[in-house]
């Protein structure tokens, strides 16, 4: 298979374990078994001796019922027989595109957003045609625009809410008509929801998947409930059509989840409101400690994020995004993305879920980094 380069996976492979001041990090604040366990008041003795005696075979292969139950509960209108899990958000978005998607398909995506959602497809030999979303317009799709790429033939149409790297949140209204034109030529949306639910108000954060009848939600356990390291994902969508091509296509890639990692998200799923009580908490706090420094710091500017853990934060020095970040890494430690990995020139994606103290030190070297380019 030809593919392009995963931009933004690449870089942070290269620098991320080297940084001292890791504000690239888009899972809000990770928690170890202790803190799960301390979070949720479950039981960890009695969950480990109980899964100590368990025989280690591939589980249950369609995931068990306490995690599609978990799973299903995120949602207004969906059960358990509408769910898949998958090895993380990043193996839903590539299980749909290898069972829906052929060469020749027409699918239409956005950018900026994680690369997957067009440079798989364009993998794949579909005809793949790009919407691009404009700070002018809060990073939202543009309905002309859209209409004037769909097609007859379209197969697929890809978009990201809330969005990354510029936590743009699309709203129901805005979803729904963009449903209508999804609609109006029998496609499918692909919605990769993995920031779903971290709203900077009170809010309900609605699905595709509860709205349109060939909606397709992907998420997974690492951004919003802080637990990356179970590899943990899913698909989930009314269409029966879709489920039986995903099911027969996941003995091919995936077969079953880990034992383990279906038995701890469970856990995590059954207090889905502590877990998201404790991290809206970090990403409502974090961001105002960022929009304060994005005011005194006149050579940064951004739109502000509605929802997820990424803001897209532009510069005014004349230089790549991918030099600057590099030398911004190699002289004070703060590591952020540069926006060329997400085609955005001049601009850099922060990460502002980690621990507080390392956003603050972070940002505090970035001010630094751009005062001595100012000499």
């Amino acid at each position: 298979m030809d593919i392009k380069p995963f931009k933004v996976e690449e870089w942070m492979n290269a620098y991320e374990t080297g940084a001292r001041y890791n504000i690239a990090e888009t899972c809000v604040d990770s928690v170890s078994l202790d803190e799960l366990f301390e979070l949720t008041g479950e039981d960890k003795d009695e969950f480990l001796s109980s899964f100590s005696s368990r025989r280690l075979t591939y589980g249950d292969i369609l995931g068990s019922s306490d995690l599609k139950k978990g799973i299903a509960k995120l949602y207004r209108t969906m059960n358990e027989s509408g769910i898949v899990p998958t090895h993380g958000a990043a193996g839903a978005n590539h299980h749909v595109f290898i069972s829906l998607i052929s060469k020749g398909d027409h699918v239409v995506s956005i950018m900026p957003t994680y690369q997957q959602l067009y440079s798989i497809p364009e993998s794949i030999g579909a005809d793949v045609s790009i919407m691009h979303l404009r700070q002018e317009n809060d990073y939202l799709p543009d309905l002309n625009e859209l209409e004037s790429l769909v097609r007859k033939d379209t197969k697929l149409i890809c978009i990201n809410n809330p969005n990354n790297p510029t936590g743009a949140l699309m709203p129901e209204e805005l979803l729904l008509k963009i449903i209508e034109i999804a609609r109006s030529v029998g496609a499918y949306i692909l919605s990769d929801e993995v920031y779903r639910h971290l709203t900077q108000s009170d809010i309900w954060c609605e699905s595709v998947a509860d709205l349109y009848e060939k909606g397709i939600s992907v998420g997974s356990m690492s951004k919003v409930f802080s637990l990356a390291g179970l590899r943990m994902g899913w698909i989930a969508t009314h269409d029966r059509n879709a489920l039986e091509a995903f099911i027969s296509h996941r003995d091919y890639d995936l077969i079953s989840c880990g034992m383990f990692d279906d038995a701890v998200a469970s856990i995590a799923l059954r207090h889905s409101d502590r877990m998201l009580e404790r991290n809206r908490g970090i990403v409502r706090g974090n961001l105002r400690i960022l929009d304060d420094w994005i005011k005194e710091h006149r050579h940064f500017y951004y739109t502000k994020p509605q929802a997820g853990t990424t803001a897209l934060v532009y510069y005014d020095f004349d230089m790549p995004s991918y030099e600057f970040c590099k030398r911004l890494y190699d002289e004070t430690g703060a590591f952020v993305t540069p926006g060329a990995c997400f085609e955005e020139e001049h601009s850099m994606r922060i990460g502002y879920a980690s621990d507080t103290e390392t956003l603050i030190k972070g940002l505090e070297a970035i001010a630094d980094f751009a005062a001595r380019l100012e000499k």
